[in-house]
């Protein structure tokens, strides 16, 4: 980035208060170079904690980046079992606030991203660009509109706003819209009674083949051994192969393999159907539920509740002003996108990166995290802090250090989304419950254990 002589002097700004931006900042803060966090919501991590009943499949050793430590620890943070897995509930609490608390006045919550430009430069100016800082134009906490300045700008934002729809073209499908109240799309938290009651001894299509669909199905299954009549449909648009459910004992993350075990067996113990090769076209509503309907007009039995876990997708409409180089299908970075096709890749096949992949024609300006995966569902927290470390290095002008990898993946398995783990207390000594796991039952207190 060619800076003009006031630029060094503006921080650096990171969009998101979740994992992958609290990571950025700390590593700015260890670089010399000073962040500032927006976040729309008003905690740190606030979409973690709309999942917070759902514990991760990686253990605390690899969700609590490196530099974010050392900046805790002089604060008598309390730094927990590496071999645990946390809820999402936990990652909130035990670790993104205290290490946004450490960063104090460099977040600032219920501040809302509308807009990033260069300063005086719309898209299409060229002259002098890349000497002039970026402009951030936000909505505060007051409803008032705010520009502020930076040097360089860090979009961490995520995807959990953006969930992919039900309909297999990637829109909404007719009639999803109007059958809103009846559609999620999230893992529902059975221990809420209220959400317990929506699906017990209903009917429930869930639809989706990754963590987070496993994690729905096993949630089910359990609920139905307590409720009569709780059945889940699972619906995959392919069919069943030897990849369907992930790596399973092979997996190097074993809660990560025990979760398509999960799915395996809530389909083979009867507490769910699936129907393979079926892409809805339709949600048709009938006065016995709802009716999905697929391009080849297949017409499924009425469900209760549909949960849809297709996927997200992210929302570059607020950076339309600056000259990113997206791929045209997975919307993610151009020299990220052959790396994490997820039609050739799992989360260990995914080539460590760094500042050369994130790089867009417009200098100064990267999308990290699962916003930089675009619709890739092959994203691992451990690879995020690899990407914020490189960014880091690259910003404070040591390309060595931007260029070297220092992360190796665990390999084989479906990732993308956070999974479905036993209690603290059921956990195995040294390391999580099912560190090698063999058959999952599902309903059981423990799986596998």
């Amino acid at each position: 980035m060619s800076e003009n002589p006031t630029t060094p002097a503006l921080p650096t700004v990171v969009i998101g208060a979740g994992p992958i931006g609290l990571a950025a900042a700390a590593r700015l803060v260890e670089r010399g170079i000073e962040p500032l966090v927006l976040e729309a919501g008003s905690t740190a991590g606030s979409a973690v904690r709309e999942w917070s009943h759902v514990r991760l499949f990686s253990p605390w050793a690899e969700v609590v980046d490196p530099a974010a430590e050392k900046l805790l620890a002089p604060t008598g943070w309390t730094e927990p079992d590496g071999a645990a897995y946390p809820t999402g509930g936990d990652w909130a609490a035990r670790y993104l606030q205290p290490l946004a608390d450490t960063l104090g006045g460099r977040v600032r919550y219920g501040t809302r991203v509308t807009g990033v430009s260069r300063t005086g430069r719309d898209r299409v100016v060229d002259a002098d660009r890349d000497r002039q800082p970026f402009t951030v134009h936000v909505v505060n906490a007051e409803g008032a509109e705010e520009r502020l300045l930076a040097r360089a700008v860090i979009d961490a934002s995520g995807t959990w706003s953006t969930p992919g729809p039900l309909g297999g073209d990637g829109l909404p499908a007719p009639g999803e819209r109007a059958a809103a109240e009846r559609i999620s799309y999230r893992v529902p938290d059975l221990k809420d009674p209220a959400v317990r009651a929506r699906y017990a001894g209903r009917r429930t299509a869930v639809v989706g083949s990754g963590a987070s669909a496993f994690t729905a199905l096993a949630s089910l299954a359990e609920l139905a051994k307590e409720a009569p009549g709780t059945h889940a449909v699972w619906i995959l648009r392919r069919g069943i192969g030897g990849s369907t459910f992930g790596g399973g004992e092979a997996d190097q993350l074993p809660a990560r393999g025990a979760l398509g075990l999960a799915a395996k067996a809530a389909v083979d113990n009867g507490h769910a159907d699936a129907v393979t090769g079926f892409r809805i076209a339709a949600v048709e509503r009938t006065a016995d539920g709802l009716v999905l309907v697929g391009d080849d007009g297949r017409r499924l039995d009425p469900v209760d509740e549909v949960i849809g876990l297709t996927g997200f997708r992210p929302d570059p409409s607020y950076l339309r002003e600056l000259r990113l180089a997206l791929d045209e299908r997975l919307e993610a970075p151009v020299g990220l996108a052959p790396l994490i096709d997820p039609n050739v890749h799992s989360c260990g096949t995914v080539y460590p990166h760094g500042v050369k992949e994130l790089s867009h024609p417009e200098s100064g300006v990267h999308l990290v995290g699962m916003k930089s995966y675009g619709r890739a569902p092959t994203f691992l927290a451990m690879t995020g802090y690899e990407q914020v470390r490189s960014l880091a290095a690259a910003l404070a002008g040591d390309h060595e250090a931007a260029g070297r990898v220092e992360l190796t993946l665990p390999e084989t398995g479906v990732c993308g989304g956070a999974g479905l783990f036993d209690e603290p207390e059921a956990e195995a000594p040294g390391g999580g419950c099912c560190a090698a796991p063999a058959t999952l039952q599902i309903g059981a207190a423990s799986p596998g254990c």
